[in-house]
């Protein structure tokens, strides 16, 4: 008694991607997902690849994130182990922020969906555009 046979675990699904993953865990799995996907984390996780950076320099390399959405971001970032945070005991004081391990393991993934994005951006729009259009 006490030990968890693969029989008594409860999957997700009973096929597909999430049949792997036991259902305790799949509520915690899209919260991890939610935040990874999010607007901003994957451009900010895609930026730090090049070297630890500061607040301002961050704002600079990823247009239109306002002060507020890259603190939260960097906050939440940080609190799940992606990135991390040095502060220099300097006048004036400086911050830094650098990939952590965990969040190198996921920059390997974000950069070809960056590049797919990119890649495919005049082709989604149009569609888009097609989709807004009414039919006459």
């Amino acid at each position: 008694m006490g030990t968890t046979s693969e029989a008594d675990t409860v999957r997700a699904a009973a096929i597909g991607p999430c049949a792997a993953i036991p259902a305790d865990r799949m509520a915690f799995i899209r919260q991890i997902l939610d935040r990874i996907g999010d607007k901003w984390s994957l451009l900010l996780i895609a930026v730090l690849e090049s070297g630890p950076l500061r607040y301002t320099d961050l704002q600079r390399q990823v247009p239109g994130i306002s002060q507020r959405m890259l603190s939260l971001t960097l906050r939440q970032l940080q609190q799940d182990g992606l990135i991390t945070r040095t502060a220099y005991a300097e006048v004036p004081p400086r911050v830094e922020y650098a990939l952590a391990p965990l969040g190198r393991g996921l920059h390997e993934i974000v950069t070809p969906l960056i590049g797919w994005a990119a890649g495919h951006h005049d082709e989604i729009r149009a569609n888009r555009d097609r989709a807004a259009t009414p039919e006459s």
